[in-house]
């Protein structure tokens, strides 16, 4: 759906691509006076709408057809929500990329992992950094979060500020990284901000998040409660959780065992970073299974019941160097992402069918957000005290429930977004001007495609509807040679052989002579013989038409 409004090439301007309506997939857009800012540009994981599918991005087509106007993409944090598109999408955006040391340092796997470690330009900026982009002049402004360095952005312009504020909440005591600059909220505060772009994603949850702190303890004392194997999946990009359920491990006399690449990955980059302590080792699984049981932790990937994930493997019994049998645990130091309970519900029934305890957020306190609850969302107001509130990061009813909670922290002005809605900001107000494209893509065999790619259309079909294929032997005069041979997949069969055979040749009898030397002509005859014996399902039908001098 596309209305495209008018003046994008004035004024001040936010356009959500991603990340509104739904949880993930963040990829944000400011314009001033027709040059762009890209704020973050993330993905999300694959669900059972299209099968096959790893990994979902937003389609960037409305700013890709105005690369020459990007001055640039700011990454707000490293999470992959909110970088992990970078490498797929940049080849169509082509401009310069900043972030701070944490996020660069993991950008820098991903690009290499796409073999653009050399194209692609990265600036790194310090903490509390300032660039200036075009017309635009960009404060970062440290926040706490579950990943080292959330950034929120304080995007100044001549038509007014905005404030950013990625993914964040108030931990004055984080186990990772630097406690929320306070101070910088306030001075900003003090500076007429016209609107706060904010996240939702705990909008529902009274009080606050919570410190990791009192996380670590309690593992500390849940963890003495084990004999037998303990796994704990927790989200990989967790260095703080990674620090917390380490430590309580060797409180306990455990060695810890990383499962996961993408866990590697982490520790690396925390490393090379100065966020994880050196003191800390990490067994890999094919050592630690010589470990005695109650001597050994494994942190696994998985924790979403993500298909290809460490975890579920482990649960189906298919991990090449980890078994797991009655007497061992496995704990969910994680939240579950909305969309995610079934494949979490399914990865803990197979682990239950094992024999194996399963602990989760719900039996103890394992687990804090990375995101504000109520009242943290009441102070960030409370500081920075915008005239308007556009939430974002979240599903519509939570964008619905924040701009009631700003209205309620008396903000003047609420806008509630959609991705593709294009917000126009003029005369201390902000309304809905108009639609741009917002769609979704994926990426598979080297190739980012867009889900309306008749691949994806026909894959989704075949889902549904199931699918047949039908050979035709002729000759060039377009005679029938011999018995039509039709293949049906994932549908009842209503034709024996004879039938079939008999329905093709009436379909090409029925062809003028000219259209029956056409191939064309031929497969679009079949495949409307073969669709109308199977309606009203209508499945992908595929026709080959061989020709026989």
């Amino acid at each position: 759906m596309s209305d495209l409004p008018q003046g994008l090439d004035r004024g001040l301007w936010f356009i959500p691509l991603g990340g509104a309506g739904e949880i993930g997939m963040n990829l944000n857009l400011y314009g001033c006076d027709g040059k762009w800012l890209i704020v973050d540009c993330g993905v999300t994981f694959s669900d059972d709408s299209i099968p096959g599918l790893d990994v979902i991005m937003p389609d960037p087509s409305f700013i890709a057809e105005r690369a020459d106007k990007i001055v640039g993409m700011i990454l707000t944090h490293a999470h992959e929500d909110h970088l992990g598109a970078v490498a797929y999408l940049w080849p169509q955006l082509r401009c310069p990329v900043y972030a701070t040391p944490f996020a660069a340092a993991f950008l820098e796997y991903k690009l290499k992992e796409a073999g653009l470690e050399n194209e692609v330009p990265v600036t790194i900026v310090p903490l509390s950094g300032h660039i200036d982009l075009g017309p635009f002049g960009v404060d970062f402004i440290t926040l706490t979060h579950s990943i080292p360095e959330p950034n929120a952005l304080a995007i100044r312009t001549k038509h007014g500020t905005l404030f950013h504020t990625g993914d964040w909440k108030f931990d004055a005591e984080p186990m990772v990284g630097d406690a929320p600059d306070i101070e910088a909220l306030k001075a900003l505060g003090d500076q007429d901000v016209l609107a706060l772009i904010g996240d939702s994603t705990n909008v529902f949850t009274p009080g606050e998040a919570g410190s990791e702190r009192d996380v670590r303890d309690n593992l500390v004392e849940l963890f003495k409660r084990y004999k037998g194997r303990i796994v704990v999946g927790c989200f990989a990009s967790n260095v703080a959780r990674l620090d917390s359920i380490s430590r309580a491990a060797m409180a306990n006399d455990r060695h810890v065992c990383l499962v996961g690449a993408s866990l590697w990955r982490i520790v690396e980059t925390a490393r090379r970073t100065g966020y994880l302590s050196s003191d800390l080792t990490f067994l890999k699984a094919d050592e630690a299974g010589y470990l005695p049981r109650d001597k050994v932790l494994y942190i696994s990937t998985g924790s979403q019941g993500e298909a290809r994930a460490a975890l579920m493997r482990i649960a189906m019994d298919q991990h090449a160097d980890l078994s797991l049998e009655e007497g061992d645990v496995v704990i969910f130091s994680s939240r579950v992402i909305p969309g995610n309970e079934k494949s979490i519900q399914k990865v803990q029934n197979l682990l239950a069918m094992l024999g194996v305890e399963i602990v989760t957020a719900r039996d103890h306190f394992i687990h804090v957000s990375g995101h504000p609850a109520q009242d943290e969302l009441r102070r960030m107001y409370q500081m920075v005290r915008p005239r308007i509130a556009v939430p974002v990061h979240g599903e519509y009813m939570h964008i619905k429930a924040h701009a009631a909670l700003a209205a309620e922290c008396q903000v003047p002005y609420q806008v509630m977004v959609e991705n593709g809605s294009a917000v126009k900001f003029e005369n201390g107000q902000a309304k809905i001007a108009g639609r741009v494209w917002s769609g979704r893509m994926t990426y598979e065999d080297g190739e980012v495609l867009p889900f309306s790619h008749p691949t994806l259309r026909d894959r989704k079909r075949m889902l549904y509807e199931g699918a047949a294929s039908a050979s035709v032997v002729m000759d060039d005069s377009g005679r029938v040679l011999a018995d039509a041979l039709v293949s049906v997949f994932g549908v009842v069969d209503p034709n024996s052989a004879e039938a079939w055979a008999e329905a093709v040749d009436n379909a090409v009898g029925r062809l003028p002579k000219k259209a029956r030397m056409d191939d064309d002509a031929v497969e679009d005859a079949i495949r409307s013989a073969v669709r109308k014996a199977f309606s009203p399902r209508k499945p992908v039908v595929k026709v080959h038409v061989t020709r026989v001098d």
